[in-house]
């Protein structure tokens, strides 16, 4: 959800009850591109201060000491917490063996990066069904004995899946 403006809201407006919360790691990252490169590693100790207390009250504690301690050096990294509180609060709702897994998008994005990655490499397939299942060479009648079963033998595409 992170950067995609409206997304969130378009979320919860198809699906009322969806916590969407937002990656801590751009929180931060986008926190630091405001602090010179001198004062990166204090001000990020501060800011882990803030996502890693216990609780939303005692993050909320931490994100006032934060304020207090550098709020008027960097304004506009407390405003940007301060702002987007309420899709960071929903992190807090975890217990910390979870919150290590969620805390941010990388793997997700990682992920999709090696499905663009692959699927660009392929250069064309020759129908949309042979790209809904990556496989650049195949026909349109051997994709449809695979997806009905018509063929006795194996499937090239579902190694492990009669026809």
């Amino acid at each position: 959800m992170d950067g995609l403006k409206g997304f969130p809201e378009a979320i919860e407006a198809v699906y009322p009850q969806t916590a969407v919360q937002l990656c801590l790691v751009h929180m931060v990252r986008h926190s630091l591109n405001y602090v010179s490169w001198k004062m990166r590693k204090v001000v990020a100790a501060d800011l882990k201060t803030i996502y890693s207390a216990a609780t939303a009250d005692e993050a909320l504690l931490r994100l006032a000491d934060f304020e207090e301690a550098w709020g008027k050096d960097y304004p506009t990294i407390v405003k940007s917490w301060r702002s987007n509180w309420e899709r960071i609060v929903p992190f807090f709702e975890y217990p910390p063996e979870i919150r290590r897994i969620i805390y941010t998008t990388n793997a997700i994005e990682s992920v999709n990066m090696s499905l663009r990655k692959v699927t660009k490499s392929r250069g064309s397939f020759p129908s949309d069904d042979c790209k809904r299942v990556g496989q650049p060479t195949c026909a349109f009648g051997q994709m449809a004995s695979v997806m009905n079963g018509s063929s006795s033998s194996h499937s090239p595409f579902f190694p492990y899946m009669k026809n």
